[in-house]
């Protein structure tokens, strides 16, 4: 299948009678609506891993498969907020709309499972279990991975991420994160329960105990030749009491451009920008990146 083919599937569920009601507003009820983007979600799974199986991609790298999957999803728009709901912490997945975080997350899950020679939405609900949560278990709020550092920090010690930063010579990462303990009112969850106030910021306290790495935002373009796609890129922020601003992966072009792979919020859709030193550079408010590179699945 031809990656315009695969385009046209994804819209063609918003004009099937079982995804209708994701564009009529206040027809259905929300839970309703989160049952057609569930369904939706399952078809376009599908249709990427018809694509996957078609081209052979458990025979790519992690990284390399990542970014064939990605280009799936040019165009999809920015949605923040997805993996948030009613009731207790659910392992939520959403593909009809991404945003930062769940574009990179969802590339790499659905490589992983590409090259374990699994296909099923099962298989991808399992794989973003293990990578989005402490440990790979799901308890409560708490145990979802918030910050950027602390999901890297887990999936390194799971041997799903290798961080390079420090190899490509990043230096230590001067910064405290305590935005969610002093912010709680953006937070439903923990709005609702300060019980969980605790625990975040007894979380806070380790991931600022720790020592990171992070590569300025002026020495990027010497070590761009370094970098491979799929390589998952952390942007670090002057913004107090926050780690990271945005997140996207690497997209090596022919030329060896290292462009910026994400999900924006200013163009509101996935997009390949840019190259990451150039994208970096052009908010003041950004430092630097962190690299992780994805490990090869046996």
């Amino acid at each position: 299948m031809e990656r315009r083919t695969f385009l046209a599937l994804l819209a063609t569920p918003l004009l099937l009678p079982l995804a209708e009601p994701l564009l009529a507003q206040n027809v259905r009820s929300s839970r309703k609506r989160n049952t057609d983007k569930q369904a939706t979600s399952r078809y376009i799974f599908s249709q990427a891993m018809r694509q996957a199986r078609a081209d052979g991609w458990h025979k790519l790298s992690v990284g390399e498969a990542m970014g064939q999957i990605g280009l799936l999803f040019v165009g999809t728009p920015y949605v923040g907020g997805t993996l948030e709901g009613e009731g207790m912490e659910q392992c939520r997945i959403d593909l009809t709309g991404l945003d930062c975080v769940t574009f990179f997350e969802n590339t790499l899950d659905m490589a992983r499972i590409v090259k374990k020679n699994k296909y099923s939405f099962e298989d991808l609900q399992k794989e973003v279990l293990y990578t989005r949560y402490r440990g790979g278990v799901l308890t409560d709020y708490t145990s979802r991975l918030h910050y950027t550092s602390e999901w890297i920090s887990d999936n390194v010690a799971k041997g799903v991420v290798q961080d390079m930063t420090r190899e490509l010579g990043g230096v230590i990462f001067v910064n405290t994160v305590n935005f969610m303990s002093t912010h709680p009112q953006y937070y439903a969850p923990l709005k609702q329960d300060e019980t969980l106030q605790a625990k975040i910021g007894a979380i806070e306290e380790r991931i600022n105990a720790t020592t990171r790495y992070f590569i300025p935002k002026d020495r990027i373009v010497n070590i761009e030749s370094k970098l491979q796609t799929g390589d998952i890129i952390a942007i670090a922020t002057s913004k107090e009491g926050l780690d990271y601003a945005h997140t996207g992966i690497i997209f090596k072009d022919d030329a060896g451009v290292a462009h910026l792979f994400h999900a924006s919020s200013q163009k509101k859709k996935v997009v390949m920008d840019v190259s990451v030193s150039e994208y970096v550079n052009s908010v003041k408010s950004h430092t630097g990146i962190t690299v992780v590179r994805p490990t090869n699945v046996a």
